[in-house]
């Protein structure tokens, strides 16, 4: 009789998928629990309010770009943060259509809604002393890359190099000061 009971016991658990998650179940799970996906992320705000810093930061579970823009968060009426934000086969400049090189196996490309020069003078807000290398990556697991492409009519795009094709989001916070960030998370795996 206690053989039985054991037994059907042991028969109930299993039909109700067991006490514990399985080995299979917990290697399913996403990677520090990033649900973001690799589709195209876009808000079409645009901002004269120009990109006055790019940087870049490591994270546990992801590389993080930062684009300041000294313009007021999107949710502060005549503001604008807008962006587009996509995998791509290649980056290229916005006036020549010409590719540039970036390095790693997936890249990725943000075009940011706000130039990089103050539109009354002309003079640059943002100006790295190396463009195709515009913030220091080296030690990244994710990022390869970070290249200023082009500032063609008001608007800015960077070109990411990553390791692979990662989930990633965009965001935008506010500051710092009264001006706002945009926000480029990549994760380090899916």
């Amino acid at each position: 009789m206690k053989r039985l009971f054991v037994l059907a016991t042991a028969v109930l658990i299993a039909a109700a998928g067991g006490l514990a998650p399985t080995a299979s179940a917990r290697t399913n799970a996403p990677f520090c629990g990033i649900t973001w996906g690799s589709l195209p992320k876009a808000n079409p705000d645009y901002t004269t309010a120009p990109i006055t810093n790019l940087r870049a930061g490591r994270h546990e579970c992801w590389d993080r770009l930062v684009v300041d823009l000294d313009a007021p968060p999107p949710d502060v009426p005549a503001a604008g943060s807008g962006y587009d934000v996509r995998y791509v086969d290649q980056v290229t400049e916005d006036a020549s259509g010409d590719p540039v090189p970036l390095a790693g196996g997936a890249f990725i490309q943000v075009v940011v809604h706000a130039p990089t020069h103050d539109i009354d003078n002309g003079e640059p807000t943002y100006n790295p002393p190396d463009e195709l290398h515009a913030v220091n990556v080296s030690r990244f697991s994710t990022f390869r890359q970070v290249a200023i492409v082009s500032d063609f009519e008001g608007v800015s795009t960077i070109g990411l190099g990553v390791r692979a094709r990662l989930p990633f989001r965009v965001f935008v916070l506010a500051g710092p000061g009264s001006g706002s960030r945009l926000v480029i998370d990549v994760a380090h795996r899916w």
